[in-house]
């Protein structure tokens, strides 16, 4: 039935918002693998989004210091970046093998272009884009950051994320972080990956 011209819908009841897009992780089939810089809280955000779709969460880097039995510093201190990365490679490869879940990387993990590709194969990508100024703020918070050591901080995320955005804008999906609070942030990444899931079913090879 058309409207007649001129007279506008009737407003939402008041303390009454649009519905969210409903999204649960038995709509899933793929796991969902936050990318981005340090300090863009792929791991906060990540861990709540699988709280609310109901699906494990697995952080790389923690299973990367489980299997090797240190922490990361440790790793690019004793034995460099290049062994990092390649036991990086592995683990993250295991990991999208397993359940279907949410899985946060590191901020370098995205760069390496065979993982890469099997992210990108194997998952749906999800880009949390913060500025430079706020992740400056959020890492100056924690000192463990191995890349920062030896330099200015806020020159070295600079020609980071310079480098480094053009590589994560080929995620699936990007939402913008700011300083939004985690739960508003989740909740614009569920709706964003319930709006991606049709379109992600339509390319799917037959």
């Amino acid at each position: 039935m058309r409207r007649a011209a001129g007279i506008a819908p009737a407003p939402a009841p008041i303390g009454m918002s649009a519905p969210r897009q409903s999204l649960s992780g038995k709509d899933l089939d793929r796991p969902i693998v936050m990318v981005g810089m340090m300090g863009a809280g792929k791991s906060a955000i990540g861990r709540r989004l699988a709280q609310r779709l109901g699906l494990p969460f697995v952080d790389a880097d923690a299973e990367i210091e489980r299997a090797a039995g240190a922490t990361i510093a440790e790793i690019f201190e004793k034995h460099g970046e290049a062994v990092f990365r390649d036991g990086e490679r592995r683990v993250i490869a295991r990991l999208l093998d397993g359940p279907v879940g949410v899985l946060a990387t590191g901020g370098g993990a995205f760069m390496d272009a065979e993982t890469r590709a099997r992210i990108r194969a194997r998952g749906i990508t999800v880009w949390l884009k913060a500025d430079l100024e706020t992740l400056v703020e959020r890492v100056s918070r924690r000192g463990h950051r191995p890349l920062l050591k030896g330099g200015d901080s806020r020159e070295i995320i600079a020609r980071l994320l310079a480098e480094r955005g053009p590589i994560y804008s080929e995620a699936d999906i990007t939402v913008e972080t700011g300083h939004a609070p985690t739960a508003a942030t989740v909740e614009r990444v569920i709706e964003a990956l319930a709006a991606f899931r049709p379109r992600a079913l339509a390319e799917r090879p037959a």
